[in-house]
């Protein structure tokens, strides 16, 4: 008898499993697309960040609920973000990583306008 519920445990996990991993690659490809499609009107250093992160400039302001990029707001919301979607407090690991690529696209952003500042050009937000 036992044998058989580790079986049909073992297996339901296994199911449950594909789907996750299914869903999460769709997710993926979907934010991938969007971030391509969005990619054509940015800067083309800008646009290749999205692409490399794999979500856009104006995602990763929604995401981490700023508006400009000042990077002490962008600190405080992520580490408030962060911290609340910790799967030890009953976060969603999910979300938790849209927040952790949404602070590495805008530290990107802020480190491609550094660099363009420092070339004299005009940083567009």
């Amino acid at each position: 008898q036992a044998k058989y519920l580790a079986q049909i445990i073992l297996v339901g996990a296994q199911v449950v499993g594909r789907a996750f991993m299914r869903a999460l690659r769709q997710e993926f490809a979907a934010s991938r697309a969007a971030a391509d499609a969005r990619g054509r009107s940015e800067r083309p250093q800008s646009a290749a960040a999205s692409r490399i992160i794999g979500i856009s400039l104006q995602e990763a302001q929604q995401i981490l609920n700023v508006s400009n990029l000042n990077p002490e707001e962008i600190q405080k919301n992520y580490d408030h973000l962060f911290k609340v979607n910790d799967k030890s407090v009953g976060g969603s690991f999910y979300l938790q990583s849209k927040v952790v690529r949404a602070k590495e696209r805008l530290d990107e952003e802020l480190r491609i306008q550094a660099k363009d500042e420092k070339k004299g050009w005009k940083a567009e937000t």
